[in-house]
């Protein structure tokens, strides 16, 4: 997920994700938006008053009403499921689609980690007396309004919204046509235990049509940042056709390098973990990079334990030549398969792997497997990546691995928020100057001068 103003998070509904299938004209919201969408700013703005202890039992208070929403839940995933069958829906789709009784509970537990975070509003970040009597601070504060496109996960609803109130932010989410069902029982449990609640439960609103998403992007004044979870072509459309900020990670286009000095068993049992424990997510691995000099032993051994997990290999001469079943096609190097398929590539040496992940790397997440520490550091310092890691597997690139409770995306550009999103990357923070009269004329004609001394946080 990348993070920019707009150019002048998969929403699988075509019309949404591919502007080219129909008239991709961005209408203006209809008075019926404009009207939740300005409940839910007056929500948003009472609810980043809140105390600390307030937000948090709102969060509490959501993953209370899940639990008593279980089985509504699961039905209404059920029905999602039937009706993804019945269309063809895409095999990596379906598997972010389903929301069975294991990933709901574990989905339910993220939302109560939320509520223990530690709360990320009014932390002072500078503290500066100016002169005598005139004091500076910056303060951490909520956005406003959170406006999220997402793909066909419907977990992802209690993940943004557990976020959102937490970080004092009201939200409108968008999922895609194939998790309607699911989210409409999520976002009625949600706003259950809100009512419960010190939060108003408007501050959060579920948006169902394909208008709804498009008009969403002529929101500026009442959303304050769109962040789109799919495709790369909805990541550009989106940036291409709003003034509000956007932050929305597109490709994930991953790698593991494996060096020349390795432990080898350590490394095919990180790669076996970052290509199968879940093919479909966006740390999962695309490419593998094997150094030449460890490749006559290392490869054999991972065709065989990779053909045993179902992997389709495929690539350059040099790995063919060692086994790898299938040719790859200079695509291969920059597709995210999202799926049982992997490119294999063998490299002369480090710096060629280094060129290869600058070349078709997403900057999301890249991996080394080595025992050099001189080849590590150098890998860990050069891949502009937002995860960089060494001797472990990518899929650890997620907000609940991290100990952020859950994520509203992967941001994969160099300014902040970067990697996984999570309170943090919810505020924003406001300089407050307290003063005794003070003018800056005192200081322009020398009668004053700054002192500018460090205060305590």
């Amino acid at each position: 997920m990348s993070i920019s103003a707009p150019s002048s998070t998969s929403v699988s509904d075509p019309t949404v994700s591919d502007p080219t299938v129909s008239d991709p004209t961005v209408p203006d919201p209809s008075p019926e938006l404009l009207q939740r969408a300005a409940a839910v700013r007056r929500s948003a703005m009472a609810l980043g008053q809140l105390a600390d202890g307030q937000r948090r039992a709102a969060v509490e208070a959501m993953a209370e009403a899940l639990g008593r929403g279980r089985e509504a839940i699961l039905a209404a995933n059920s029905a999602d499921l039937e009706a993804a069958a019945a269309d063809g829906l895409a095999p990596a789709l379906v598997a972010r689609l389903k929301l069975d009784a294991a990933k709901l509970d574990a989905a339910i537990a993220g939302v109560r980690q939320v509520a223990a975070l530690a709360d990320p509003l009014g932390r002072r970040q500078l503290h500066t007396e100016l002169d005598q009597g005139l004091v500076l601070e910056r303060v951490t504060v909520p956005l406003g309004v959170l406006g999220v496109i997402f793909e066909a996960r419907p977990d992802a609803v209690m993940q943004i919204a557990s976020l959102a109130i937490r970080s004092g932010n009201g939200a409108l989410l968008k999922g895609g046509r194939e998790a309607s069902r699911s989210c409409a029982a999520i976002l009625e449990a949600l706003r259950a235990g809100l009512a419960g609640s010190a939060v108003d439960p408007s501050a959060l609103e579920l948006l169902t049509s394909r208008q709804e998403s498009l008009a969403l992007l002529r929101l500026d004044g009442l959303v304050d940042l769109i962040i789109p979870r799919g495709s790369n072509a909805l990541v550009r459309f989106i940036q291409d056709n709003t003034r509000i900020p956007v932050l929305g990670h597109a490709d994930g286009i991953c790698h593991l390098y494996v060096d020349r000095q390795v432990d080898p068993d350590q490394a095919l049992r990180v790669a076996i973990d970052a290509k199968t424990q879940y093919p479909a997510a966006c740390n999962a691995i695309e490419t593998l990079l094997v150094h030449q000099a460890i490749a006559p032993t290392f490869l054999p051994a991972a065709v065989a334990a990779f053909a045993a997990a179902g992997v389709e290999l495929r690539g350059d001469a040099a790995a063919r030549a060692l086994g790898v079943p299938h040719a790859a096609s200079e695509d291969d190097w920059g597709t995210e398969y999202s799926d049982l398929i992997l490119a294999v590539k063998v490299v002369p040496d480090l710096q060629a792997a280094l060129e290869h992940i600058a070349t078709y790397g997403s900057r999301h997440t890249d991996a080394i497997c080595t025992t050099d520490p001189a080849a590590a550091d150098r890998f860990l310092a050069a891949v502009d990546s937002a995860g960089v890691y060494l001797n472990c597997s990518t899929r650890f690139a997620d907000g609940f691995r991290y100990g952020f409770g859950a994520e509203v995306g992967i941001s994969t550009q160099t300014l902040p928020p970067r990697g996984p999103v999570g309170l943090e990357g919810l505020v924003t923070y406001r300089y407050r100057l307290r003063g005794e009269g003070h003018i800056a004329a005192d200081y322009a004609s020398g009668t004053r001068r700054f002192s500018h001394r460090a205060l305590p946080l």
